[in-house]
């Protein structure tokens, strides 16, 4: 139950704090987050595809709110995933750290090369 009310926006005890930067930051945290999110939505359209009705008509009516829903929770994944950072007392960097550290050597040439570093 506590892992249900977290995944949707509680705040765990800062025992948990290393379990919560390596959910929000370490590998895989975007497709947890679009999942998470996803569920919620799909939970709501699922009665609609029992409309008595065309599956064509079904779909009509479904699609149009799953497509823009996915989209917005992958455009805002990232910004998410911050804020609950930030509410768990920790960096909202760290959401950044894997993709700085894969990429370490275009930011140091970047540095070299235009900061003059």
């Amino acid at each position: 139950m506590q892992y249900v009310r977290y995944a949707y926006g509680a705040k765990l005890p800062p025992s948990m704090n290393e379990w919560v930067t390596r959910d929000l930051a370490g590998p895989g945290a975007t497709i947890r987050m679009v999942v998470r999110w996803a569920i919620p939505c799909l939970l709501l359209i699922t009665p609609m595809l029992f409309v008595p009705a065309d599956l064509v008509v079904r779909l009509n009516m479904t699609i149009p709110i799953i497509i823009p829903y996915i989209f917005f929770s992958i455009a805002l994944n990232r910004v998410y995933r911050r804020h609950r950072l930030s509410q768990h007392g920790l960096d909202p960097d760290l959401v950044n750290k894997l993709e700085r550290d894969r990429n370490a050597d275009l930011y140091d040439e970047y540095r070299r090369k235009y900061r003059g570093r």
